[in-house]
């Protein structure tokens, strides 16, 4: 992961940058102009940040083509501008003030900013404590595999406190920042487009899941396959489209695939440990990348290290 951080840097170089990368900067260059400018600019996606700033870290999903960015500030304004893509934001700390779709929204932990592609919006700090952040650019070509060349959907509003979507929100922009779990990616791309509909109030078809498909798809899981698998394979075994099998999957079993998998994954290393392997070779057996990968998952799951639960009750004396 890159960090792109500038500081006070000449007014001369900061003019000659901004003539070359856009054609009209007015307001910016009146900025630029200032001699004791202290002014730190990135791009990312086509926005120019302006003001002092802490930290822009940057990272592109490898296999994706969705860009990760994080970002902490303390002061200062990124310029009215627009994406090609989806932005999947969380504010993670302060608040986050914008405008988007001609009203003002501010965004605090624990909501989710979802902004349509190629509208207009901008970003400041409403007071000297700043904000921290995560977003996601998602293209929409990845959101037409799931609706299969319907609509996008489109939520007029900029910040949404819906648990469901701040939720698919989140393990999106974790799976992306994970990079190279690309089930998970698939996953959370399915979950979050799904949250997105809904929210947008369209209609949701009904329609009976395809009971023996599923059950393939969960025999082929329980064999707790290898760290590889993906919605391709599941999509093959099922003989039908791979997000139609998701909601099928979702309606008879009442999870996803990815997070079924996760599970059985889980149960086979558990086992492996109460019959005396270690956690190393057991986190190998049940399919997961390495032993810190499968204390991660572990410890998000049941809330409790391997160790931990693995460790032997020790004594207890009781008096009556």
């Amino acid at each position: 992961m890159k960090s792109y951080i500038a500081r006070r840097l000449p007014p001369r170089f900061i003019r000659r940058c901004m003539s070359s990368l856009r054609p009209n900067f007015g307001h910016w260059r009146s900025v630029a102009d200032r001699r004791k400018a202290d002014i730190n600019f990135t791009l990312a996606g086509g926005w120019l940040f302006v003001g002092p700033i802490r930290k822009i870290t940057m990272s592109t999903l490898h296999g994706h083509g969705v860009e990760l960015v994080e970002a902490r500030l303390r002061v200062g304004a990124f310029s009215p501008h627009r994406h090609d893509t989806y932005t999947i934001a969380m504010t993670t700390a302060g608040v986050q003030s914008f405008n988007y779709r001609g009203n003002g929204w501010r965004s605090l932990p624990g909501q989710a900013i979802i902004l349509h592609p190629d509208e207009v919006h901008d970003g400041y700090c409403c007071d000297t404590s700043g904000f921290s952040y995560r977003a996601a650019y998602l293209p929409p070509a990845h959101v037409q595999t799931v609706i299969g060349g319907a609509a996008l959907p489109f939520l007029a509003k900029g910040v949404s406190t819906d648990t469901d979507l701040v939720g698919s929100a989140l393990r999106l922009i974790t799976m992306c920042a994970a990079g190279n779990n690309h089930f998970g990616y698939q996953d959370a791309l399915h979950e979050l487009v799904s949250a997105m509909q809904r929210c947008e109030g369209g209609p949701a078809a009904r329609r009976t899941a395809n009971r023996e498909a599923v059950m393939r798809v969960r025999e082929f899981l329980d064999s707790v396959p290898s760290p590889g698998t993906n919605l391709d394979q599941l999509e093959e075994i099922a003989g039908y489209g791979r997000w139609q099998l998701s909601r099928d999957f979702r309606s008879l079993l009442g999870t996803s695939p990815y997070r079924y998998l996760q599970f059985r994954r889980l149960e086979r290393a558990r086992q492996l440990l109460r019959s005396g392997l270690g956690m190393a070779a057991a986190a190998h057996e049940a399919g997961f990348a390495d032993q810190s990968h499968f204390g991660r998952v572990f410890r998000r799951t049941f809330g409790t290290t391997p160790m931990a639960w693995h460790r032997p009750e020790q004594p207890r004396t009781i008096i009556l």
